[in-house]
């Protein structure tokens, strides 16, 4: 087993380097513009953008930050989540930042990126704003969904840009500690999880987790962030229901739904609970063995479902 100080690697050595694209890759991602860049606070930043073949260039689309795991890249954040595919069908811009040393400063102070002191909150908002400058953006309707450590980033993006960004997902990754107790948002921002209860990476019973760094961060349960989240939001303090997903494949593995309702201006958070699943994006490729990451739920498909999430919850 890949100790929890070295996980991080397995995006890089799955998504970024290539190794995905042998025995666990599945299908390519629909190509992307060629990488695009622009300087921030002294270094040079990269990103791509996947713009739906449909629609008139004029029109006003939703946008969507994916951001890719610790030890990845944007392109490798295409590859395991396909959202292009789901933009292709959707009419949205999928956006794929790429963080400083793979790595996003989330705020739990344990990466390169918050080592360094990167402001990838600053960075990203910029981006939009260079994005807004090139294409017709629905400025209510911008997101930001991502796994593990860019699913870190995507909370924090919750708290920092609340007025700016309408609803955010994190996958394999749950609430940090300190977030828990930030004042809300002045804005309130929908949030869902989508968690594995084996993902052997992040655990989903919470508690002390070292990065590449050798610092550890304290991180809540999956059940607790949600609850967490919805306080910060204003959501009712007792979820609404509890349901099992129709879904087809008997695969030792299913997915329950957990929603908290009830915020002024209609604000939810929802925790998709992938029971057997694995540090893996529900849907994508597996991108490592499941000895070391854990299974992937292949008939639950996690973009799609952040879509519907995103869709109905545009920024009023």
């Amino acid at each position: 087993m890949v100790g929890r100080r070295s996980w991080e690697r397995l995006f890089d050595l799955a998504a970024a380097s290539g190794a995905a694209r042998g025995r666990f890759a599945g299908p390519r991602p629909i190509p992307q513009r060629p990488g695009l860049s622009f300087a921030f606070e002294g270094r040079t930043r990269t990103y791509r953008v996947h713009i739906p073949p449909s629609g008139r260039r004029d029109t006003a689309r939703p946008l969507v930050l994916a951001l890719h795991g610790g030890g990845g890249t944007g392109f490798g954040m295409a590859r395991i989540s396909h959202f292009s595919r789901v933009a292709d069908r959707h009419g949205f811009l999928a956006v794929y930042p790429d963080g400083v040393d793979g790595s996003w400063a989330d705020g739990r102070g344990v990466g390169p990126a918050d080592l360094l002191g990167i402001d990838d909150v600053g960075f990203l908002s910029a981006l939009l704003d260079a994005l807004a400058a090139e294409h017709a953006i629905d400025a209510a309707g911008i997101f930001a969904a991502g796994i593990s450590n860019g699913g870190f980033l995507a909370q924090r993006l919750a708290s920092d840009l609340p007025g700016r960004i309408a609803a955010v997902a994190s996958v394999g990754g749950t609430m940090p500690e300190h977030l828990a107790k930030s004042p809300p948002p002045a804005t309130p921002v929908s949030v869902l999880f989508i968690h594995g209860t084996q993902d052997p990476m992040i655990p989903y019973e919470g508690g002390r987790v070292t990065g590449r760094s050798g610092r550890s961060s304290v991180l809540l349960s999956a059940p607790d962030s949600a609850a967490a989240w919805a306080e910060l939001v204003g959501c009712a303090r007792d979820p609404i229901g509890s349901v099992r997903l129709p879904l087809a494949m008997d695969d030792g593995m299913s997915v329950t739904r957990v929603t908290y309702a009830g915020a002024l201006g209609g604000a939810e958070v929802i925790l998709d609970i992938v029971v057997g699943g694995g540090h893996t994006w529900p849907g994508g490729i597996q991108y490592a063995p499941a000895r070391i990451i854990g299974q992937t739920k292949r008939d639950f498909d996690a973009s799609e479902a952040i879509w519907e999430f995103f869709k109905t919850h545009r920024r009023s």
